[in-house]
């Protein structure tokens, strides 16, 4: 990653890191390399990672990376008290939101918080520059499915999931959702 690709990273995880109780068990789906426990200096048993892009599951500081996609190769664990999916959501295609919402449903605990963080369609147009002017590397841009940030509460809908708070983030550019889980 380029050093805007983290910058904005960053940003994402410090918006989530306000609706994250302190000593919290969270999953951070689309971990990546475990950026977001390195960031909130969680190590452990206290976090848990997936993410497909990754080679191989591994332990980074004591969290485990699992290889794979969510929730279909979430090893056999406890509950979450959050979950955090930081410019990912627009990465899954349609047809698997159905699975998205039972797996969050099946892996937060009632009261637990599920934190999204979504960028606006204007988004993919920007990165495509930079990405074009190699200023990031744009991680994944072709499997933003043409996202439409207004179908978030639609993918956890109430009956399953409170919506606590929306707001923009980055000049508009991105949307924050929290949500708990009834």
């Amino acid at each position: 990653m380029k050093s805007i690709d983290r910058l904005l990273q960053r940003w994402r995880i410090d918006k989530a890191r306000q609706f994250i109780k302190p000593g919290a068990r969270i999953l951070d789906i689309g971990s990546a390399d475990g950026a977001l426990f390195r960031e909130l200096k969680i190590s452990g048993a206290r976090g848990m990672g997936i993410d497909p892009t990754l080679k191989a599951s591994a332990n980074v500081d004591g969290v485990p990376l699992v290889a794979g996609l969510f929730p279909r190769d979430m090893p056999d664990v406890e509950p979450f008290d959050a979950i955090t999916m930081l410019a990912v959501l627009e990465h899954f295609p349609p047809a698997q939101y159905e699975d998205l919402k039972r797996g969050c449903a099946e892996f937060l605990k009632p009261g637990g918080r599920l934190i999204v963080t979504v960028p606006s369609p204007k988004v993919d147009a920007i990165l495509s520059l930079l990405k074009f002017l190699k200023l990031v590397d744009g991680m994944s841009l072709e499997e933003h499915h043409g996202f439409e940030v207004s179908r978030t509460t639609a993918i956890f809908p109430p009956e399953n999931f409170r919506l606590l708070k929306h707001s923009a983030f980055q000049l508009g550019l991105n949307n924050l959702f929290i949500f708990e889980r009834i």
